[in-house]
């Protein structure tokens, strides 16, 4: 098969890149996408305690096994299935079971921290940026840790003053200058979703 294209989207915590890459895939049917999230490479935290699992700085690059997915990118470039690991946000702690991901002729990456890392940038050929005001993304994110990962209100404020906001302000942010298309995350933004597709499409052809 041919070299895959591989898109990176990334974005703060909450700006809709999810959403992004489910229209994605939804507009390139029936072409086969394949999708790989980088939070899916968290570090396991098994061996710590509960309390000092909660004390980890999440958002920090250094959080995620960036060198692996950088090799799983490798391998599905070329043509090759990759074992991605599960992770449990409830838990911090890494599943034993993995999951088989064949590659195909569009691979999307997406998470927050995909553009800041160099060796990443360099694997992906089309970079995207999902740019979304921050009262938005916090309600966003309040909303999904209650709901899907068991978090109280207090830990999702103190987590968001604690490490959410200095790190996109660190990390996150400046990693926009590397976009070759930035989207608004709210969904308005019906024409950079229809460019980002053309060039997609432009590229597969």
């Amino acid at each position: 098969m041919p070299r895959p294209l591989i898109v990176g989207v990334a974005g703060g915590s909450g700006s809709g890149k999810t959403t992004v890459v489910r229209r994605l895939v939804q507009e390139l049917a029936p072409e086969p996408v394949t999708v790989l999230h980088h939070d899916a490479y968290y570090r396991d935290r098994s061996r710590l305690s509960p309390a000092d699992r909660a004390a980890v700085n999440f958002d920090h690059p250094d959080a995620l096994e960036t060198t692996r997915l950088a090799a799983h990118l490798e391998a599905l470039r070329g043509g090759k299935p990759v074992d991605v690991p599960a992770y449990d946000f409830r838990t911090h702690t890494r599943a034993a079971t993995t999951t088989t991901v064949e590659p195909s002729d569009v691979v999307i990456l997406d998470g927050m921290l995909v553009l800041a890392d160099g060796a990443l940038r360099r694997l992906i050929d089309l970079k995207v940026y999902v740019e979304t005001d921050a009262d938005i993304r916090f309600i966003r994110r309040l909303r999904r840790d209650l709901g899907e990962r068991g978090r109280t209100v207090e830990s999702v404020i103190g987590q968001y003053h604690a490490t959410v906001r200095p790190m996109h302000a660190e990390f996150v942010e400046p990693s926009k200058r590397h976009a070759d298309v930035v989207v608004r995350g709210m969904g308005e933004d019906d024409q950079a979703l229809g460019d980002l597709l053309d060039r997609i499409r432009a590229a597969l052809e």
